[in-house]
């Protein structure tokens, strides 16, 4: 498959809260970073947490606007960012995947959500506010 290919059927597959086929695309030791500083997710751990997500029939939806992908010179490692459309806006992902046994794996996968320079400041107060009531 090619790396397009495995990112197309990452979000299908989150879409329609398929978890078998959704984790099936990660290497054994990857990580998932979530939009909030502290989901910092080795794929062991995040199985779970999404997989309860996904029984309720409740996935998340991401569809690629954009999408730019890197490959190592030995061919085996690819790297990639996309934009990503939301219900809640625009997002991004970027990433690694590697090839193992002949197939691409995600290796690293990060979700955000842009902000605006003109409103970066206000955004960052906030978020700096919210922390220190923690």
């Amino acid at each position: 498959e090619d790396i397009s290919s495995v990112l197309d059927k990452l979000h299908e597959a989150a879409s329609k809260a398929d978890g078998k086929a959704y984790f099936a695309l990660f290497s054994n030791d990857a990580v998932f970073y979530g939009t909030d500083a502290t989901e910092r997710w080795p794929i062991a751990k995040f199985k779970p947490y999404a997989q309860k997500r996904f029984d309720t029939g409740t996935g998340w939806t991401y569809k690629k606007t954009e999408r730019n992908i890197f490959l190592s010179k030995d061919g085996n490692t690819a790297w990639f960012d996309e934009r990503l459309d939301n219900k809640s806006g625009e997002a991004r992902g970027s990433g690694v995947l590697i090839k193992e046994n002949g197939k691409w794996l995600i290796a690293q996968y990060n979700l955000l959500f842009p902000v605006p320079n003109e409103i970066f400041d206000p955004i960052y107060e906030m978020v700096k506010i919210y922390n220190e009531k923690k």
